[in-house]
């Protein structure tokens, strides 16, 4: 896994993969099935790989975040919400972790003083409010939607389809 490119491109570096018709939807009932999502995404996704988190305040992005993050690190590692902090890096054994939260940024400019653009394609980069970095969002990242679903999330990928194609793999497999 570790000798295959990364999936997610700096801006303007290359071409993106093409995207799928039907993105991956996945029901998660409750905050177990959150978690088990994070860990999934840490052993799919690899270093250079992007993962952008939409949706409303509330529905999970940070947690998702947090689940990824422990299970590529440890399960003690402290992980702060990067709401104030912008953006908070990590060193897993597998290598650099970026988790931004771009929520409070009015532009893209403000994303490219925060130095996230060089991030891409490097480290494993987690974008909470993604839609803030305009132009500069890399081509042939994994894009996550969560909403809301009765008492739990449903969680809508697009992407890559080699990557959907594993993460779905690996759903049903877990």
């Amino acid at each position: 896994r570790s000798d295959e490119p990364p999936l997610a491109h700096a801006p303007g570096a290359g071409q993106s993969p093409p995207m799928p018709a039907d993105p991956l939807t996945l029901t998660l009932p409750d905050e177990a099935a959150t978690d088990r999502l994070g860990r999934l995404l840490a052993d799919t996704l690899r270093q250079g790989d992007t993962l952008l988190l939409q949706g409303p305040i509330g529905a999970g992005k940070t947690h998702l975040a947090r689940a990824l993050i422990r299970a590529r690190s440890s399960a003690e590692v402290d992980v702060p919400s990067p709401s104030f902090t912008l953006v908070q890096p990590y060193d897993t054994p597998r290598g650099p972790l970026v988790h931004a939260d771009l929520y409070r940024l009015t532009s893209a400019e403000e994303a490219i003083e925060l130095g996230l653009a060089e991030q891409f394609g490097q480290a494993l980069c987690l974008v909470e409010w993604p839609d803030r970095l305009g132009a500069e969002t890399p081509a042939g990242a994994l894009t996550l939607s969560l909403s809301a679903e009765g008492d739990g999330r449903l969680a809508r990928f697009s992407g890559p389809p080699a990557l959907l194609d594993r993460l779905a793999a690996g759903w049903v497999a877990a």
